[in-house]
């Protein structure tokens, strides 16, 4: 079997206000059903590894875990190499019930920029309020990147984990290396 290749070959920028680098194969597995069914919530929980998510939010513990992307659907992440297992388990325990799990992986390229001024590089390229009062703790949004669907939580206040499609990997890499640019800091969140 071949190795798995992101988008950009794990490329990375470290000369701007924030450090964007493109982040190894992960595994991804869209599911979607009543997310209020005992039986789907039950196998959800264990391919993610994490409680489910409340609207809006994610949980993640290591490489694993799941985002809340719409009320009938989330996202579990896990390590690339388990991905298949993962969803054969829970197409094996979803089997009787009405409900979709689809490997995405390699359809998605994933995301992380590092530094102090992560929150204004975001709130440059998408209409989130990226306040520390407004976007916390474990908060997830499916939203835009400049012109491209994306979705991002911060797993502490100096990350951003980014997700987007992987066609479009390369404008997402040069837009958030663009907003990180040496010198373009506004300070509006009081960054250091």
């Amino acid at each position: 079997m071949s190795e798995p290749m992101t988008a950009l070959n794990g490329v990375s920028d470290t000369t701007g206000i924030a450090t964007v680098t493109e982040l190894g194969p992960r595994g991804m597995i869209t599911l979607r059903g009543d997310m209020s069914a005992k039986p789907i919530v039950k196998a959800a929980v264990a391919a993610g590894g994490v409680t489910l998510p409340e609207q809006g939010h994610c949980a993640t513990e290591g490489s694993g875990g799941m985002a809340w992307m719409s009320p009938d659907e989330v996202l579990i992440l896990c390590d690339y190499d388990t991905v298949l297992d993962r969803l054969a388990d829970l197409q094996g325990k979803l089997a009787k019930h009405h409900a979709l799990a689809v490997n995405v992986s390699d359809a998605r390229a994933m995301f992380q920029i590092t530094g102090p001024h992560v929150r204004e590089v975001m709130a440059k390229l998408s209409p989130v309020d990226m306040h520390p009062d407004q976007f916390t703790g474990t908060m997830f949004r499916r939203t835009r990147i400049a012109q491209v669907p994306a979705a991002f939580w911060m797993p502490d206040d100096q990350t951003v984990q980014i997700i987007c499609f992987r066609s479009v990997a390369q404008y997402v890499f040069d837009v958030l290396n663009m907003a990180a640019q040496a010198g373009s800091e506004v300070g509006y969140f009081g960054e250091a």
